[in-house]
């Protein structure tokens, strides 16, 4: 991935203040720590590291006590990831998380996009279950594509749909996460970037920022990302729970 420069003016402030409320970036190694009682029981644990910037730690107080980590401090990235072991504190796996940033915005605002892709409405219900049934099964699990999502973008080729796009609004932000799923046959054609960022302008006309994640391993969804204008902007990771 190329890292942007260290700067809060790449993406919208609805991302910084979402993210990064403060300016002021840890040193690079290091991790700032925040304790915050309001976050969710999922979200518990939660590790930030934006590209350019040290990271930031965000905790619950019980786990923080647990772990021996005190608000505002700065601490190494090994001694921190030691002492939550300590606490019995196992993370999730990290994920990338795409913006597209004010530049490429204005871009999409104005971009004309082929009638061969389009939203998708209640209407469409037969075509998007014929692509469900050709769709891998692992592309379903993992990319989370709903015909019923807050907003639906689709590309057909001679009538058959071969690439949906659904968003939905993420953990009550303004923030839409998007997912999407190409049909391993038509891929390498532009298909998937076309629907992608058909769906990215429309988001952004209604007024939300689109978010795009993924795991650092699935290179392929990480280029499709940057292909259709997003950006990297942070790798994310969360606690991760007990089954039970």
């Amino acid at each position: 991935m190329t890292e942007p420069p260290s700067s809060r003016s790449i993406f919208t402030d609805q991302v910084y203040d979402y993210w990064q409320p403060s300016s002021d970036c840890p040193s690079s190694g290091t991790y700032r720590v925040i304790i915050d009682a309001k976050l969710p029981v999922t979200r518990s644990v939660m590790l930030l590291d934006p590209l350019g910037c040290g990271g930031f730690l965000s905790l619950v107080p019980a786990i923080a006590q647990r772990a021996g980590l005190e608000a505002d401090s700065e601490i190494a990235a090994s001694t921190l990831f030691e002492k939550l072991r300590l606490a019995g504190v196992e993370l999730n796996g990290a994920d990338y998380l795409f913006y597209v940033p004010l530049a490429e915005q204005k871009l999409l605002l104005v971009e004309n996009f082929p009638a061969t892709v389009r939203q998708l409405t209640p209407k469409d219900a037969a075509v998007f279950e014929a692509f469900v049934l050709t769709a891998p099964e692992v592309d379903l699990d993992e990319a989370f594509v709903e015909l019923d999502h807050w907003l639906v973008f689709g590309y057909f080729v001679d009538e058959r749909l071969v690439s949906v796009a659904s968003m939905y609004v993420w953990n009550g932000t303004s923030f839409a996460d998007l997912g999407i799923i190409t049909l391993p046959q038509f891929r390498g054609r532009g298909f998937g970037r076309q629907t992608v960022r058909a769906i990215v302008a429309q988001a952004l006309k209604q007024g939300l920022e689109s978010q795009y994640r993924c795991q650092p391993d699935n290179i392929s969804s990480a280029r499709l990302a940057e292909a259709s204008g997003f950006s990297l902007f942070a790798k994310w990771d969360v606690i991760k729970l007990d089954e039970d």
